[in-house]
């Protein structure tokens, strides 16, 4: 999937913000460089969950006036769900010990992120590994 997304890049509190036009979030960087790979990796993931839920493209339009004051910047990305780190549900569920259904109801319930991929189901590796961490961290507080 690929988008363009106009960014609004201006400077607040020391650094400096991206802001999408028509899209809710944003990012930040210390420079405008940085500001401007951050813009990219956003737009990159905002795809890539679009992709998981079956929701198209955003599509916001193009030539936007700055409302802060910045400049725009235009941002393309191309994004894959092949790009990214995922494992099956029967994976996802040995590791956290609990049954496939288990697993089924925490990506219902938005405790998992990921996808169907026709009959398969993957599961995000960034949301299994904090899944993991906060089961680490309760763990450590009760012992």
């Amino acid at each position: 999937m690929f988008a363009l997304q106009e960014f609004e890049l201006y400077e607040d509190e020391g650094l400096v913000l991206a802001v999408p036009f028509g899209l809710d979030g944003g990012t930040e960087g210390a420079t405008y460089e940085e500001a401007a790979e951050m813009a990219a990796d956003w737009l990159r993931g905002e795809l890539e969950h679009r992709m998981m839920e079956g929701r198209p493209a955003p599509t916001t339009g193009m030539g936007h006036e700055p409302a802060h004051g910045g400049r725009v910047l235009l941002v393309g990305v191309d994004a894959s769900l092949d790009d990214v780190p995922s494992v099956s549900a029967s994976e996802a569920a040995a590791a956290l010990g609990v049954s496939r259904a288990r697993v089924s109801q925490m990506l219902a319930s938005g405790m998992l992120e990921g996808w169907r991929d026709g009959r398969n189901t993957r599961v995000t590796a960034t949301s299994l590994d904090a899944r993991l961490s906060e089961r680490r961290a309760v763990q450590a507080v009760t012992a």
